[in-house]
């Protein structure tokens, strides 16, 4: 049995969606807008699959869209070939009447959802998204879809597996088989969905961005929004709720260890079984992205006052034992943060395997709220953060149980703020056609933007999308500026940054031809946007 999807298009013609672009005052050399979503939904989940269709999400769409418009979505992008995409894109007018803003808007193709939060109820204990309790009750109903990646098991690449991050507390990850007809539409085959059970690695927490190993194996992002361990158990800790909701997922109070990883998804088109890759450090993951050598990783740490990471794994195709190292970056002359760039260098955190950090991990299970005294710590201190910065720990569990706390130690810069999602070319960065790591800065602010520090650049509350070279074994040395948000005004009712260019970048995608997809997670557009951008226009 086959559930057909229903297209979502707001409710307009296809000549409408396809009339001239509106543009701004200003525009964004070589950016081109593709996409709009409906009122109070952010751009998540953007996957390309080897045939080019371009999968993604409506996260949170606001209550007052019309159904279904108002419930999050898991949707692709039909009749458009993104692996080939024409090299002159129509750009795509901004949203005017209501109809236009509550729905989806494309300038290439027709957006359809594949499906939506709560559905397959019967099939799935509580529905898409649903996040249950140990008793077998709901704690909650997600609506915010995140990563999404596509394992193909047909040989025509028509029909696969298609897994969805649900980005809360705790978190979750749908699997849904789903199969292409002739037409392009895309269905749901033989009621073939679940949510993926988390239970043998503990749970997990905030399932963000992702990404597909070169190996073909989903990585899910945990991202960790927790600065302090110290107030894991603090009853009175202002979000201690998340912990209470994690507590009834489990049927016990949470190791606060257990959280904060990169997930990877062994055996995605069989048993789809967790691996927690502790050896990736324990930080507020956005995503990784693993090189073609299938040993170097960079990863993204979401927050304020936060790191850049890279990983080296032992034995190519396996993230279960090697080294990590956090960056150190040097800034150009200026400020700007449009034209601002840095060196970065690389410090060595720690090595380490799976098993050693779990075994280290298991030493703070049992401990409850019961344990928390008002100035004290049940876990690693920051005593014994500097014992270890300074030489004088047993063992380097501060390196990958606080990572970021390590980081900071040992003179990392741990001033970014809002880092999200970093991605490459596979193909293209294997032979080098598109040498380029790209990562999202969703705003520059706070520790990027005061007079201490590392990084002194001005405010950009639009935020950067940042290009970084890759060299010959996958290092990279450079992180400069390639798109910028421009023209915040605070004081504007809607679109507080210019239209005319991105606000608030978060996932990325690069396609095979260098260009640059990048989707937004703002409140500082009324309609959050998908856009392409040319490198080589640009700079032209």
């Amino acid at each position: 049995m086959k559930r057909t999807c229903t297209v979502l298009l707001g409710g307009l013609a296809a000549a409408t969606i396809l009339a001239a672009p509106t543009l701004a005052d200003e525009m964004t050399p070589g950016l081109t807008r593709l996409a709009t979503v409906p009122v109070g939904a952010e751009i998540t989940g953007m996957y390309i699959t080897e045939n080019g269709d371009l999968f993604y999400n409506a996260q949170h769409p606001a209550d007052s869209n019309p159904a279904p418009n108002n419930l999050a979505t898991i949707g692709v992008l039909t009749g458009v070939d993104f692996n080939a995409l024409p090299a002159s894109v129509p750009g795509l007018k901004l949203p005017e009447t209501d109809a236009e803003k509550q729905g989806f808007m494309s300038s290439l193709g027709a957006y359809q959802a594949i499906a939506r939060e709560g559905d397959f109820d019967k099939d799935i204990p509580g529905g898409l998204g649903a996040i249950m309790a140990a008793d077998g009750s709901k704690i909650k109903q997600s609506n915010d879809p995140d990563f999404n990646a596509y394992v193909p098991v047909s040989r025509d690449g028509n029909t696969g597996y298609l897994f969805a991050n649900w980005e809360d507390r705790p978190g979750g990850m749908s699997r849904m088989r789903v199969t292409k007809d002739a037409s392009g539409a895309w269905s749901i085959a033989d009621n073939d969905v679940s949510m993926l059970d988390f239970s043998s690695v503990h749970g997990t927490w905030v399932n963000c961005f992702g990404s597909l190993s070169p190996w073909s194996t989903p990585l899910t992002s945990e991202e960790l929004y927790f600065d302090d361990t110290a107030d894991w158990n603090n009853a009175d800790y202002k979000y201690h709720k998340d912990q209470v909701a994690l507590e009834k997922h489990l049927g016990r109070y949470p190791n606060p260890y257990d959280y904060g990883y990169i997930v990877e998804i062994s055996d995605p088109t069989g048993q789809a079984l967790p691996v927690k890759h502790f050896t990736m450090g324990r930080y507020s993951h956005e995503n990784t992205v693993v090189m073609p050598d299938m040993r170097t990783a960079y990863l993204t740490d979401d927050g304020t006052d936060v790191v850049f990471y890279k990983f080296v794994a032992d034995r190519a195709g396996n993230l279960g034992s090697g080294t990590l190292y956090a960056a150190k970056v040097t800034q150009d002359e200026g400020s700007d943060p449009a034209t601002t760039g840095f060196n970065i260098e690389w410090i060595e955190l720690g090595h380490g395997d799976n098993g050693a950090i779990h075994r280290w991990i298991r030493e703070y299970d049992g401990i409850t709220t019961a344990d928390y005294t008002a100035g004290g710590n049940n876990y690693i201190s920051d005593d014994d953060v500097a014992a270890w910065a300074a030489g004088n720990a047993a063992d380097d569990r501060v390196a990958f149980l606080e990572s970021r706390k390590a980081a900071k130690a040992l003179g990392a810069t741990a001033e970014f703020r809002k880092m999200e999602g970093i991605m490459i070319n596979q193909a293209g960065a294997a032979d080098g056609s598109v040498p380029y790591v790209y990562m999202a800065m969703s705003e520059i602010g706070k520790g990027m933007a005061d007079d201490e520090g590392d990084v002194r650049l001005d405010a950009n509350t639009c935020g950067v999308v940042y290009q970084l070279k890759l060299d010959r074994d996958y290092d990279v040395a450079r992180m400069e500026p390639a798109v910028a948000g421009f023209g915040y005004n605070k004081d504007a009712a809607n679109n507080q940054c210019n239209v005319g260019g991105v606000s608030n970048p978060d996932n990325i995608m690069v396609l095979k031809d260098g260009r640059v997809l990048i989707g937004e997670d703002t409140g500082n557009h009324e309609n959050n946007m998908l856009w392409v951008w040319d490198p080589a226009a640009s700079a032209s």
